[in-house]
C-alpha cells in the first residue's frame, strides 16, 4: 500500500507546486510594485540525459571478497542508460526536478576472478524503469547578466556553468532476468531462493523504493539551451534487483515445484557443471542447502552518468499598449 501512495505523491508533487506558484504569482500581480519578484520567476527545463549505469549487489564486481559501494564496481558491467524529465526553477539556488529513468542493469559472477562469486556462476540483467522526485541546490545563484555578454559592461554578471547537488525519493520496477538456451528468462516466478514454497521466504515485489542522490553541472549556451553531465547513486530498500539475497534452497523441491529451467538458474555452480570449466571447477561445498548465495544484510544499489541536454521555455510576459 505505501508503495501506491508513494507513485501518487511522484505524481501530483510536481502539479501542486505548479500550481503553488500559479497563486504565489496572482498574489503578485496584486501589488502596486513593478519589479516584484522579476529576477526570481520560475523557470521550466525540459531535460534529455544519455549515459552508462552500473549495479552495485552481490553478483560480479571487484576480484576480492564482496565489498560495500564504489570498491566492489565492475566497469565491464556497464549498460545504457537514458532520462527524461522537467526542471521547474523556483528560486535562485532552488529547483524540483521530475523525471522517468530507464536503465539496463546487470551482473555476472564471470566477470570476477573471486573464487567464491565466480564458482557460484550467477549472472543477470533487469530493465529498470524509475520514476523521482528531487530537490536541488545549486552551488551559484543564475542570473541573466547581458543579452550579448558585452566584456567590462556594467550590470550583472552572467554565469554561465551552474553546479548543483540533489536529493529526492523515487519508485522503480525492475525484473530479473537470466539466459537459459539462448533465451532470457524472468527470474522472480521461479523461486530460485525458494520464494513462496514451503520453508522459503516470501516472493518479492518488483516494485521498490529508491532515494536518489548525486550531483551535476550545466553549463548555458544560450537563453534557451544548456548542456551539463550528471552523476547519480539510488540507495535501493531490495535486495533481489539481480534475485540474489540469502541461501539456497533444496535445488530438487525447486525442480519439483518450478521445473529443470528453475532448478538450473537456483543453482549453476561450477563444481555441479565442470564441463563450463573443462573439469576444472574449484571445489566448493557451497550449494549445499542453507549455505549462503547472497548477502541480506547489504541492499543492492545502481548509479549512472549521463550527459544532459536541457531546454528552458521562455517566460511569457503580457504587455499592454501604451495607446
Amino acid at each position: 500500500m505505501h508503495k501506491r501512495l508513494l507513485i501518487v505523491l511522484l505524481l501530483i508533487l510536481p502539479i501542486v507546486a505548479s500550481a503553488q506558484y500559479r497563486g504565489t504569482k496572482r498574489k503578485g500581480l496584486r501589488t502596486n510594485s513593478k519589479f516584484a519578484n522579476k529576477r526570481n520567476k520560475p523557470k521550466k527545463e525540459y531535460i534529455l540525459g544519455i549515459g552508462a549505469s552500473n549495479f552495485l549487489g552481490e553478483l560480479g564486481g571487484a576480484n576480492q571478497i564482496g565489498t560495500n559501494f564504489v570498491k566492489d564496481l565492475e566497469f565491464t558491467a556497464t549498460r545504457p542508460s537514458i532520462a527524461l524529465g522537467m526542471r521547474y526553477k523556483f528560486h535562485k539556488r532552488w529547483a524540483v526536478k521530475g523525471g522517468l529513468h530507464y536503465l539496463l542493469l546487470s551482473g555476472n559472477d564471470k566477470l570476477t576472478q573471486e573464487p567464491f562469486r565466480k564458482n557460484r556462476n550467477l549472472h543477470f540483467r533487469s530493465h529498470t524503469f524509475e520514476l523521482s522526485v528531487q530537490g536541488e541546490f545549486y552551488f551559484t545563484k543564475e542570473q541573466s547578466g547581458h543579452i550579448y555578454k558585452i566584456k567590462n559592461a556594467k550590470g550583472m554578471k552572467s554565469y554561465d556553468y551552474q553546479g548543483y547537488i540533489f536529493v529526492g525519493v523515487g519508485a522503480f520496477y525492475y525484473n530479473p532476468q537470466a539466459k537459459f538456451n539462448g533465451n532470457w528468462v524472468n527470474l522472480q516466478p521461479l523461486s530460485t531462493e525458494g520464494q513462496g514454497l514451503a520453508g522459503g521466504p516470501k516472493k518479492y515485489s518488483r516494485v521498490s523504493i529508491c532515494i536518489p542522490y548525486g550531483i551535476g553541472g550545466k553549463y548555458a549556451i544560450n537563453k534557451e539551451w544548456a548542456v551539463g553531465l550528471e552523476a547519480g547513486i539510488r540507495k535501493t530498500f531490495t535486495d533481489y534487483i539481480d534475485d540474489v539475497s540469502g541461501v539456497y534452497y533444496d535445488n530438487s523441491a525447486i525442480f519439483q515445484a518450478k521445473g529443470a529451467t528453475a532448478a538450473y538458474l537456483a543453482d549453476p555452480s561450477l563444481m555441479n557443471f565442470p564441463e563450463e570449466l573443462g573439469g576444472n571447477a574449484t571445489p566448493y561445498n557451497q550449494s549445499a542447502v542453507g549455505q549462503q548465495r547472497g548477502d541480506p544484510s547489504d541492499k543492492d544499489s545502481y548509479m549512472f552518468l549521463n550527459v544532459t541536454v536541457s531546454y528552458k521555455m521562455p517566460n511569457k510576459r503580457k504587455t499592454r499598449s501604451k495607446f
